[in-house]
């Protein structure tokens, strides 16, 4: 990865009672999920990425472009070109939504090499056209939140920053605009930052994940890496999964399934989706048991030969394994929460092949899905 093609991020310093020595590397491209509980410092750090909040000790690179850096340097938020969308929408109440959403817009081209991101693709990818003259007064809650977000983008920015978009919004109204959401993610070449404390969301939208707790990174990488590490909290929590993304290869509608692509294998999930779409997969760990022998007929639809790499005990009576599809161990990454017992009974081992039996597999819903 070039070192243009990257976001450098680095921040040290006490606010308060608060200590912060945070830093992560990540591409200048897809999500990156800030994720963990609340009072971890996901805020500050994004915070500081703005120029919002100054620590002395702070480095933040994006792409070619020098925000800040230790030798003093610190360029004033509004000289960022950055959009930031808060918890809140904040709509000026007294301006139309095709006001609102036009407010942020430069009222000069700053960068003409730059492709711009172009109102009327804003507004399909938001679903916001047929509001256009509506006053923020007569918008749902997920319809305000939309528009804010179409108001940051319209801003032409080269980063944009989300803290938690989705916490002021029901459960219903937060299914309602993830998927626009995985839209933005997916057709446009704009990096985006996104703090979260809630796991499905990090599920349904990260490439990368920073794993932050107590004003530290964990970890971060890639969403499946951070996922399946055996030595993050991620990968022994009760309801640990792996994200994966798939390629449909085939839908049988008499039956109401798709069997998908990954690395180093294929799995089958109830669902409804065109040959060749790109879909994200959720396996749960407590989903996957392992098999040392090719099993007999069964009602699982998804038996893999797979490589256990590691493992790793969870308390007393259980243990986490991390096993990568494919005969030769080199796909994708699974987790298998398993007894104590089991591991011992079959005598499994760390680089041992095996057949990892994947009892469910759930697909997040698609852009097809809007409504």
């Amino acid at each position: 990865m070039s070192e243009n093609a990257t976001i450098k991020a680095a921040f040290k310093g006490v606010l308060g009672a608060f200590s912060l020595d945070a830093g992560f590397t990540a591409p200048a491209r897809g999500v990156t999920c800030l994720f963990g509980p609340s009072g971890c410092g996901k805020t500050t750090v994004l915070r500081c990425v703005a120029g919002l909040t100054r620590l002395a000790d702070g480095l933040c690179i994006v792409g070619a472009e020098v925000w800040q850096d230790r030798n003093g340097a610190f360029l004033p938020t509004h000289k960022r070109p950055l959009g930031y969308v808060f918890q809140e929408a904040s709509l000026f109440p007294h301006l139309s939504v095709r006001k609102n959403l036009l407010f942020g817009a430069p009222r000069q081209d700053r960068d003409a090499d730059r492709t711009k991101i172009a109102f009327d693709e804003v507004a399909d990818l938001l679903g916001v056209e047929r509001l256009l003259d509506r006053s923020p007064a007569k918008l749902s809650g997920g319809e305000r939140q939309r528009v804010a977000i179409g108001r940051a983008l319209l801003s032409q920015p080269k980063l944009l920053l989300m803290d938690e978009p989705l916490s002021a919004l029901d459960r219903a109204t937060k299914e309602e605009i993830l998927p626009f959401l995985e839209r933005l993610r997916d057709r446009l070449k704009l990096p985006i930052i996104y703090i979260t404390h809630s796991i499905a969301e990090v599920e349904r939208l990260a490439d990368q994940i920073v794993l932050m707790e107590k004003g530290r990174v964990i970890g971060a990488g890639p969403l499946e890496e951070i996922e399946s590490d055996p030595h993050l909290p991620l990968a022994v929590a009760r309801d640990a999964a792996v994200s994966l993304d798939g390629i449909v290869q085939t839908s049988d509608e008499a039956y109401g399934l798709v069997t998908l692509k990954v690395r180093g294998g294929s799995l089958t999930a109830p669902a409804s989706a065109p040959v060749g779409e790109r879909r994200r997969i959720r396996v749960i760990a407590g989903d996957v048991s392992l098999a040392r022998d090719a099993p007999g007929p069964s009602s699982i639809l998804n038996i893999l030969p797979a490589r256990i790499v590691s493992m790793k005990p969870i308390d007393s009576n259980e243990v986490v394994a991390v096993v990568t599809l494919g005969a030769d161990g080199s796909g994708a990454r699974l987790l298998s929460r398993l007894t104590r017992k089991s591991w011992e009974a079959l005598r499994l081992a760390e680089g041992m092949n095996v057949y990892a039996q994947v009892k469910a597999v759930a697909l997040a819903p698609g852009r097809g899905e809007l409504g």
